[in-house]
């Protein structure tokens, strides 16, 4: 862990760590990859679906299945993953986020294989990662994407996470908050698995400041190149916040709460779409 994790991550950290331990004790970390070697169908392509849409001349939007947050409360009262999954699909969505963390987001594993069954689109399970072991787990569990978040891991144990992922050829959804955790991002082998998340939230506070992903893109495109697949991340509620980040040539969102928060997830994407 990075010494000036802030608090609430330190906490979930600690958790993530007891989680995994209690794992153990049901499936060994070797038994899981014995099961993981055993797949036949092969990751979707979460990358390769915000490429897509960029082709098309679209926005890839990652909308996200979530009912919670450790700062907001439960933030959709009528929960159904594969009805938000369905309509997310239907609207035009790129790919779907799933909350996996179940002590802070109210989050459950069985939540992604629920979005599995009635969505072609891949998935990220958005979760924090902190061993290998979460690793396999998620590709089990059918996820196509895992989560890396830089402020949560030091360099040694993101690249070896890292490595992991793309070893069992699935994306990776690298994290950043800070310019200091950008530079340390671009320290990770440079692969097309490789997605670089920019959180407008501030971990501290919580305030969001769109400017954020405005200021850091620019020093992402100039060390990978205008390829560089960029997700900007909380705080874009609508279409006026989305023309901002394709102004700056940022194509990708990930948006959860503005949709979950609506009676009908899919139609509150539709109607963002529209507006653009």
């Amino acid at each position: 862990m990075m010494q000036n994790t802030p608090s609430i991550l330190q906490k979930i950290i600690a958790t993530k760590h007891q989680e995994i331990a209690a794992a153990k004790t049901k499936i060994s970390l070797d038994a899981l990859q014995k099961k993981v070697a055993d797949l036949t169908e092969p990751p979707r392509g979460f990358a390769n679906a915000l490429r897509q849409k960029a082709k098309a001349g679209k926005i890839g939007i990652i909308s996200e299945v979530k009912k919670a947050s450790p700062s907001k409360g439960v933030i959709c009262q009528n929960f159904d993953p594969k009805s938000a999954a369905i309509g997310y699909q239907n609207a035009g969505a790129a790919c779907i986020s799933v909350l996996t963390d179940r002590e802070y987001f109210l989050g459950h594993e069985d939540y992604l294989a629920q979005v599995r069954s009635v969505s072609h689109l891949p998935i990220l399970r958005k979760d924090f990662m902190v061993s290998e072991y979460h690793i396999y787990e998620s590709r089990l569990m059918g996820a196509d994407c895992i989560l890396l978040i830089m402020a949560c891991l030091d360099d040694e144990t993101v690249s070896r996470l890292h490595a992991t992922a793309i070893e069992l050829k699935m994306d990776v959804l690298i994290e950043i908050h800070t310019k200091e955790e950008l530079v340390r991002a671009l320290k990770l082998p440079y692969s097309t698995h490789n997605i670089y998340g920019i959180n407008n939230r501030n971990l501290n506070t919580f305030e969001v400041d769109l400017q954020h992903s405005i200021r850091l893109c620019q020093a992402l495109f100039d060390t990978l190149g205008k390829d560089a697949l960029i997700v900007s991340e909380s705080g874009l509620d609508n279409a006026k916040d989305i023309q901002l980040m394709l102004d700056n040539n940022i194509h990708h969102f990930l948006i959860g709460e503005q949709f979950m928060k609506t009676n009908d997830a899919g139609k509150a994407l539709a109607d963002l779409l529209n507006d653009l």
